[in-house]
């Protein structure tokens, strides 16, 4: 048997037994190139193999709550009366902080356009119809916008991507909180539809004049262009790890970790930004899992929260905050198996 190694907080041994050790997971597309990046690595590492579907938050909640999977993914956390649904007390945990974008395919514009809060939520409430539109342009004094008509690209399927962007849009539109709300499916007065990240990337990409909301990740891989957002402090700020980081920074974080940071009050901060959650069992057995999967989560999700966060920056997803991570070590510390501790 080969050496063992410390990683996260929880001492993984290498060799035959780990490596026939496989965990599934399932939920947002948000920190899927994240997620696909610390599960090649931690195979190499510890021969543990994960299986993630990145199939939307809402699929994620659903399936863990079906005990399908190991863990759920959820860029938004799940609410009490959701969890009621599960058979066992649910926990989330954070791994990461990322950016939900305005990118858009407007030919000739060469330069970020801005937006505010309120054009963002007229033009998904189907009000601001064309590019040159006044209110658009009055924001980019000196960019030349062309009268092109405005495709708006919108999620399909249940997702925690449009949880934070309708999240967002609801703090600052009175008119977006009462005619669609916040969730992660909605009734979309206007839109073309697409499932993941990728779709929406997919119909901004190949159509001029399209907007669409996507991970921050999304926007570069496909070389998108994308807009600064104007925050609470009135300035326009765009995406980067570093603002998104920011978002998160005097924010009361509770002992569950389940906390919105859209519209931060944060002068730095990007305002769409998230958290994004892990979602699993704190009882292992009525999880549906056996002990040895219960451990190999345990040490996954310590591995994800520590030695894995070597990975957010570089793929633009931020790392978690100090006063985050001492939270999410208790949380993974009462971790049980049939009431025993992990």
């Amino acid at each position: 048997m080969k050496k063992s190694m410390l990683l996260g907080l929880a001492l993984v041994t290498t060799g035959t037994a780990a490596a026939q050790t496989t965990l599934t997971g399932a939920g947002a597309s948000f920190p899927y190139p994240l997620y696909s990046k610390m599960f090649a690595e931690y195979k190499d590492a510890s021969g543990v193999n994960v299986n993630y579907q990145s199939v939307g938050s809402g699929a994620g909640q659903k399936q863990i709550i079906e005990r399908t999977v190991d863990f759920g993914a959820s860029d938004n956390p799940m609410s009490d009366e959701a969890m009621k649904d599960a058979p066992a007390k649910l926990l989330h945990i954070p791994t990461a902080i990322g950016a939900v974008v305005p990118a858009y395919n407007v030919p000739g514009v060469t330069q970020p356009l801005k937006f505010t809060g309120r054009v963002l939520a007229d033009i998904y409430l189907g009000k601001i119809k064309t590019w040159n539109d006044k209110a658009i342009t009055a924001l980019n004094p000196g960019v030349t916008i062309p009268p092109l008509p405005i495709t708006v690209a919108r999620r399909s399927d249940g997702s925690g991507t449009t949880y934070v962007f309708s999240d967002y849009l609801g703090k600052v539109s009175p008119e977006w909180k009462s005619k669609v709300g916040v969730g992660n499916s909605l009734q979309w007065p206007v839109g073309q539809g697409a499932r993941g990240n990728d779709g929406v990337a997919g119909i901004v990409k190949s159509t001029p004049g399209a907007i669409g909301y996507v991970e921050l990740v999304y926007a570069k891989q496909n070389k998108l262009p994308y807009g600064s957002v104007q925050n609470r402090a009135g300035k326009f700020v765009l995406a980067d790890n570093g603002p998104a980081s920011a978002a998160a920074q005097g924010v009361v974080i509770p002992a569950d970790t389940r906390v919105s940071i859209t519209n931060s009050a944060n002068a730095e901060a990007y305002p769409i930004a998230s958290f994004t959650y892990v979602i699993f069992y704190q009882d292992q057995k009525y999880g549906n899992r056996t002990e040895a999967q219960a451990k190999a989560l345990k040490n996954l999700l310590g591995y994800m929260t520590t030695t894995g966060q070597q990975y957010n920056e570089p793929l633009d997803y931020a790392r978690l905050p100090a006063n985050v991570t001492s939270k999410v070590r208790t949380i993974l510390n009462s971790m049980t198996y049939g009431g025993k501790k992990i």
